[in-house]
C-alpha cells in the first residue's frame, strides 16, 4: 500500500510500505479520509519524543471495513486503544489507562491506504455525514470532553457563562462550537492568524487578534468565567491567567509546551481553578459523532481536502500559516 511516512524533522515520504494485517479482535480498514492534527505537526517539527521515525502519522481517520466484523460499513476510528481492564478503564476513563496506545504514536496511523484498529474502537458513520466530516469526530471529541470537564468545575451553568477560547485552529474552533452547542451564550475566540480569524468569524463568533488587541491588565470581574487554552504555550497560559475572572476556570487543552506562564499567585488569591484535560472517553467520542451528525457543531465547511500524495505540501502550508481552513483532510487516491 501507499503511505505517508514520517522519517525525521521536516520530512515526510510518500512511499510503498507493507500492508498491515489485523490481529485478534481487530479489523482491516481502507482509509477514506484522515485529518492533520496539531500533534502530527509537533512530530513533523521533531518535537514529540513519543513519535519516533519511521512512523505513519495520522489518527483522525475514517474508513470502510475490508476485513472483520461488518465488512463494507463505513466507520470512524477511536484511535485511543486502552486495555479495558485497569481501574481507569473500568471507571469509563480509558483516556487515563496507563497502558493506552495511540494510532500515529505507538501504533501505525491513518495517513495510509490501509490501517488496522480494534473492533471495539469503531463506530458506524451516519449516512448523512461525509467521510471528511466524520473524520472530525476525534478532534470534536477532544473539545467536547473539555467542555464537559469544565462544566463540572464552573460555579454557574454554561447558559450563564462568558467563555474565551484561546486559539482558532481545529480544537479551538470545535471548543467554541461545543460551548455553543451546550448553550453558552457568549463565546469569544483569540487567534493570531488573520486567515483563521476569518474562518472563526464566519462561524458567527466574536474573534480578535490578541497581539493587537490584548486587554493588557487583569480585567477583574469583566474577565471570562471560563478560559479554554487550545494552544498550550507559556504565552497563552499567561494570557489565560490574566483574562480569567476571580473564581473562574482555566481549561488547558493545548499541548504546545510544558512549562511557564501560569500566574499561581493570582490563581491562589482569586481561587481560579486550573484543569488539564486529555483526549476523551468513549462516551465523549460517541456523543461528538452524534453532535456532528445532528448539525449541532455547524455546517463543517471549514475543512480543506487534499490528496494523501501531497501530504508534505499540506504540512508545509500549515507550518507557514498559509491555510485559512481550521483543518486539512488527506484522502488516499481512489
Amino acid at each position: 500500500m501507499k503511505a505517508l511516512v514520517y522519517t525525521g524533522a521536516g520530512a515526510l515520504d510518500y512511499r510503498e510500505v507493507e500492508d498491515p494485517r489485523p490481529g485478534a479482535g481487530e479489523s482491516l480498514l481502507r482509509v477514506e479520509a484522515c485529518c492533520i492534527c496539531g500533534s502530527d505537526m509537533h512530530a513533523f517539527h521533531g518535537k514529540d519524543e513519543r513519535r519516533k521515525p519511521p512512523l505513519i502519522l495520522g489518527h483522525e481517520a475514517v474508513g470502510s471495513v475490508v476485513e472483520g466484523t461488518g465488512a463494507g460499513r463505513r466507520v470512524v476510528i477511536n484511535p485511543l486503544v486502552s486495555c479495558g481492564r485497569c481501574a481507569y478503564c473500568l471507571e469509563g476513563r480509558g483516556n487515563l489507562c496507563p497502558s493506552r496506545q495511540m494510532m500515529s504514536m505507538n501504533r501505525p496511523g491513518g495517513f495510509a491506504e490501509l490501517v488496522t484498529a480494534p473492533e471495539r474502537n469503531l463506530l458506524a458513520v451516519p449516512d448523512d455525514l461525509s467521510s471528511v466530516q466524520a473524520a472530525l469526530t476525534e478532534p470534536a471529541a477532544t473539545a467536547w470532553h473539555g467542555v464537559v470537564t469544565a462544566a463540572r468545575a464552573l460555579h454557574r451553568p454554561l447558559a450563564e457563562t462568558r467563555a474565551l477560547v484561546i486559539g482558532g485552529g481545529a480544537i479551538g474552533l470545535l471548543s467554541a462550537l461545543s460551548l455553543r452547542a451546550f448553550g453558552c451564550p457568549r463565546v469569544t475566540v483569540a487567534e493570531t492568524n488573520a486567515l483563521r480569524r476569518e474562518t472563526v468569524a464566519a462561524e458567527g463568533f466574536e474573534v480578535f487578534d490578541p497581539q493587537a488587541a490584548d486587554p493588557g491588565e487583569d480585567p477583574g470581574e469583566s474577565g471570562a468565567d471560563l478560559v479554554m487554552d487550545a494552544v498550550g504555550y507559556a504565552a497563552t497560559r499567561e494570557a489565560a491567567s490574566r483574562w480569567v475572572r476571580p473564581g473562574g476556570v482555566i481549561l488547558h487543552i493545548g499541548l504546545g509546551d510544558g512549562a511557564g506562564g501560569l500566574d499561581l499567585r493570582k490563581m491562589t488569591l482569586q481561587e481560579v481553578t486550573f484543569i488539564g484535560t486529555y483526549t476523551y472517553t468513549m462516551t465523549d467520542f460517541a456523543q461528538a459523532l452524534a453532535a456532528l451528525a445532528a448539525g449541532r457543531l455547524g455546517a463543517l465547511g471549514w475543512v480543506e481536502r487534499r490528496p494523501l500524495a501531497g501530504g508534505l505540501e499540506a504540512f508545509r502550508a500549515l507550518d507557514q500559516g498559509q491555510v485559512a481552513a481550521a483543518k486539512i483532510a488527506l484522502e488516499p487516491a481512489g
